[in-house]
């Protein structure tokens, strides 16, 4: 019988990439799964700081083994700008739209378009926490392509790629993101857990 686990998000494009990783092995639940309707603060200063306040969240009030994630993009010329602020860099409606049109002004006229995606995961299992992180390097062009994804993916292509993250098939995507990366040092630390 598969054990079952939390992913503390309602975002079904994350949830997307990660249940074909672990629907092997585990039943993931969502947040909406376990009637967890509330707003999970996302107060900390770092992606690893903000993924543990959401599993520490669900683990406190569910009871749940959960692991939960956040990301951000760095961009070099930005001082690594958005980083933790990418969901609400252009304000805390948090619209993609938005986020990469802000993007986009702040780059006018820079040339060093260098940048990378972060994810960085905590995992709570029987009240142990766990931090695992991926990151996948890359530059961010002019002009948005492509109609996969979400958030910023249209405006990144990954390092020796010709195609944006919203170009490429999730398939694709999942060998190669940040997220992926960080997943799969989840999957093999799952995978040799034993209690």
């Amino acid at each position: 019988m598969k054990k079952e686990i939390v992913f503390a998000t309602n975002n079904l494009h994350k949830l997307d990439e990660v249940l074909p990783l672990l629907a092997e092995k585990y039943t993931v639940l969502s947040l909406n799964d376990i009637g967890c309707t509330e707003e999970i603060p996302e107060t900390a200063d770092t992606l690893e700081g903000n993924a543990l306040l959401k599993a520490q969240y669900i683990y406190t009030s569910y009871g749940k083994n959960c692991f939960a994630d956040d990301t951000g993009l760095e961009v070099e010329a930005l001082d690594n700008a958005p980083g933790v602020y990418s969901a609400r860099y252009a304000g805390e409606e948090k619209s993609a739209e938005a986020n990469m049109h802000k993007l986009l002004q702040e780059l006018n006229g820079k040339t060093n378009r260098n940048a990378r995606f972060r994810t960085a995961i905590a995992l709570i299992i029987d009240g142990e926490n766990y931090i695992f992180e991926g990151e996948v390097t890359g530059k961010i062009i002019e002009n948005k392509r492509g109609t996969k994804g979400f958030g910023y993916d249209p405006l990144f292509i990954p390092t020796g790629y010709n195609q944006t993250f919203a170009e490429i098939a999730l398939s694709e995507k999942n060998k190669i993101s940040h997220r992926a990366k960080a997943v799969q040092k989840l999957i093999t630390f799952l995978e040799n857990y034993k209690k």
